[in-house]
């Protein structure tokens, strides 16, 4: 007795193969896809930062920082990096309360009571 003809186990493997070339095919264009995307987005960020570099040099020139302003930063920068926080004692206590009575948690109001 057998299961499969030789014919239908060759177009069993005709269209595995078939759908194997397929898969890969579409890996292999999704993979140049992706990469001329990437090329594509990195040109424009560079000619965005050319464009943006132009401009914020033009800005900072204009403007002068008054002492108040480079008091703030520095002192905001002296916070920053000496990471002055509270400080904690890294102790985890944890009391134990006694539960009150409660008629939510009690298991003799559930029970039917079947004497009269």
């Amino acid at each position: 007795m057998t299961l499969l003809a030789i014919s239908e186990f060759e177009q069993i493997v005709l269209y595995s193969v078939i759908g194997v070339s397929v898969v890969f095919s579409a890996l292999i264009i999704l993979v140049f896809a992706f990469k001329a995307m990437g090329n594509l987005s990195k040109k424009s960020l560079k000619s965005k930062k050319k464009q943006n570099q132009e401009s914020t040099i033009e800005i900072v020139d204009e403007k002068e920082l008054t002492g108040q302003e480079i008091a703030a930063i520095s002192m905001a920068l002296h916070l920053f990096l000496n990471d002055i926080h509270d400080e904690e004692s890294n102790v985890i206590t944890i009391k134990r309360i006694e539960r009150r009575y409660s008629p939510w948690s009690s298991k003799i109001y559930g029970l039917t009571n079947l004497i009269r």
